[in-house]
């Protein structure tokens, strides 16, 4: 199989993200990710897509830097952007042994996001937040 390496730019506004679901799982799907790591992606995808369309350009609009990879026998997809200085990871898992009444509202994105790839991981680059998630091929570990 060959590597796969794409990259997509995209206004940071919520009407890109379907445009960005498609990219992204037409990628997984090239590199053959299994459907259940898959579907835990595109949900960790998008709530990655929707912090930045929501928190990262508070003064107007900006963009989103997308990119999917192949390294040996994981997936890496990448997000970037040039907003505020903001390390998603940064924040805690919520308490999920609350009741659903009783708990913060938000959060769980983050939390998703970790539960849903198997590694993740957050750096500041040249003006950019970059969150990077790796996902085995598949969920056994084997090819």
């Amino acid at each position: 199989m060959a590597p796969i390496s794409e990259k997509m730019h995209c206004a940071a506004i919520l009407e890109k993200l379907n445009e960005l679901i498609e990219f992204v799982e037409e990628c997984a799907d090239r590199f053959g990710l299994e459907t259940k790591k898959k579907f835990g992606l595109l949900v960790a995808v998008e709530e990655a897509f929707v912090n930045i369309c929501s928190y990262a350009y508070p003064d107007g609009e900006g963009e989103a830097e997308i990119s999917c990879a192949t390294e040996g026998d994981a997936f890496v997809f990448e997000i970037a952007d040039h907003g505020r200085p903001f390390d998603v990871l940064s924040l805690p898992d919520p308490d999920i042994t609350l009741d659903v009444m009783d708990r913060e509202i938000g959060g769980l994105g983050v939390y998703f996001i970790r539960k849903l790839t198997d590694d993740v991981s957050y750096r500041r680059e040249n003006g950019r937040n970059i969150l990077r998630m790796v996902l085995k091929r598949r969920e056994d570990g084997n090819p």
